[in-house]
């Protein structure tokens, strides 16, 4: 029987790894060497294991092993293979190597890794140092890789989220680096669990992100599909502004097995690439966790916008904030009927005036605002910012009040963050959506009348009363316990007189 593989064995080998690059390049760029090469090391031992299945069971037929291989849902060139690698460590152009190895993975794989590698050079001079120091340190990554802990064959691994886990681990590690705001970091499993779970994507219906990340958004959405309802009948689109970081979406959608997923790289609101003849496309499903109060966004191009998409015809954003240019744009990519997004976003988008009270009325008067929900403060990795999640729907029909949820008190105390469990506190916002009830100090459903006496604000605490009213006091029994504290304090000064008056002191 062979030995199951932990997330932790992965991630203590992987920190291991980071050892040969400290000191070398910056942390949160040495992460994308370190995920390119996991990646290569689990398509290679897949691929391993694969071959070795078909040898069994077609001993010598090696023209019919060779078949079977080339219906595998990639291709691996033997160049490409981690082992090669591995058995050419100490050659004098290893950077080279396997540079070009990734360039083959690539050109085997079109339709699926066309340019996921472009942005990754092994053979930096700039960023690895000279060929003495950069063979060094690469030797010394395909020797921690080549541990024999980190086998990955799928006997091994069993349904284990390699990319995303490792992803999320090195982006705690890490969190601490230069000021990045808090939508630059990987989106924590339990918020994209929870986001998933309130939009309830269905089989056949188009899902998006178009600020994609690593892509665990869309996965824990079409995890939903498939443990929900038994489907694996959902498309997932996307596009993703950092080049690495589109990269390791790519790879990531590859390794859960998402074959035909669309990930466009490039800027949302500058460039949006999801089009569908000449116009945006449309989805049941938008989520997203985009950056939050994003500077320059393009305001100053909304005119040139208006002639072509029109996004933000209910007002623009200011150029210092993006939050609503996003969430615009979410809106304005759903289907008319049935599309729902679910967008986290600062607090300040819930009650900031100026063009954002404008376009914040507009989507209550529309009826599009389903729910405001408000999450615990230090939940997101590098930043303490608290954040709410804002639902809008579609398929609202006559019901035109919204809900709000204070769930900004309930939550599990981590070590280095504060967690959302998936069956309490989580669980207790998802019945709160779907009943849509009142209740004590948690949750309000207020009405459009409501909203618009408070002029619009959305801020949660103006509809859900968390005051705890202090218990009273009795300042009778106050005054007693002072006077039997005084009366104590007299003693023990007595005692300690007469102690030091013994010492002579």
């Amino acid at each position: 029987m062979v030995a199951k593989i932990s997330q932790q064995e992965i991630n203590d080998v992987l920190w291991k790894a980071c050892d040969s690059f400290r000191g070398t390049i910056d942390a949160t760029e040495y992460k994308d060497y370190i995920l390119t090469m996991l990646f290569v090391k689990y398509i290679s031992d897949v691929w391993q294991d694969h071959y070795d299945e078909y040898k069994k069971q077609f001993a010598s037929d090696a023209e019919r092993i060779k078949r079977k291989m080339e219906r595998e849902r990639f291709v691996l060139p033997e160049e490409g293979s981690f082992y090669y690698l591995y058995d050419n460590r100490e050659a004098a152009n290893l950077g080279e190597l396997i540079n070009i190895a990734l360039e083959k993975i690539e050109m085997a794989n079109k339709a699926k890794l066309t340019n996921v590698f472009r942005n990754i050079d092994f053979n930096s001079e700039s960023r690895l140092g000279n060929t003495r120091q950069r063979n060094r340190i690469l030797k010394m990554l395909l020797e921690d890789f080549g541990d024999p802990k980190l086998n990955l064959r799928p006997s091994r691994i069993g349904s284990l989220d390699i990319i995303g886990g490792a992803y999320e681990y090195l982006i705690g590690r890490f969190a601490a680096d230069a000021g990045k705001k808090a939508g630059e970091f990987y989106t924590p499993p339990e918020v994209s669990i929870l986001l998933s779970k309130l939009l309830d994507p269905k089989p056949g219906e188009r899902i998006c992100d178009p600020a994609a990340g690593s892509g665990s958004l869309l996965l824990k959405c079409a995890s939903h599909v498939r443990k929900v309802y038994g489907s694996e009948d959902c498309a997932l689109f996307g596009q993703e502004a950092i080049s690495s970081t589109w990269a390791l979406c790519m790879m990531n959608m590859f390794l859960h097995n998402e074959n035909s997923p669309r990930i466009e790289w490039g800027d949302t609101l500058l460039e949006p690439k999801l089009i569908e003849n000449d116009k945006l496309m449309r989805f049941e499903v938008v989520v997203a966790n985009p950056p939050f109060s994003l500077d320059k966004w393009g305001a100053d191009k909304a005119g040139e916008e208006a002639k072509r998409f029109n996004r933000w015809h209910r007002g623009i954003p200011p150029k210092s904030k993006g939050d609503y240019a996003f969430i615009s744009h979410m809106i304005e990519t759903t289907t008319q009927g049935t599309g729902r997004v679910g967008v986290v976003v600062p607090l300040g988008v819930l009650f900031r005036g100026g063009a954002e009270g404008s376009i914040r009325k507009a989507f209550v008067e529309e009826n599009l605002l389903d729910a405001v929900i408000g999450l615990p403060a230090n939940l997101f990795f590098g930043t303490g910012i608290p954040a709410a999640i804002l639902v809008f729907r579609r398929d609202r029909g006559e019901h035109t009040d919204v809900l709000f949820i204070d769930a900004s008190r309930e939550f599990d105390s981590g070590k280095n963050q504060n967690l959302l469990r998936e069956d309490v506190e989580l669980a207790k916002i998802i019945e709160t959506y779907r009943t849509r009830k009142t209740i004590d100090k948690y949750s309000y459903v207020a009405s459009r009348d409501e909203i618009r006496e408070n002029d619009y604000n959305l801020n949660i605490p103006r509809y859900v009363d968390t005051f705890e009213e202090e218990a009273e006091v009795d300042i009778a029994v106050v005054q007693e316990r002072i006077v039997g504290i005084e009366k104590e304090l007299a003693e023990v000064r007595e005692l300690m007189a007469v102690c030091l008056k013994e010492l002579g002191i």
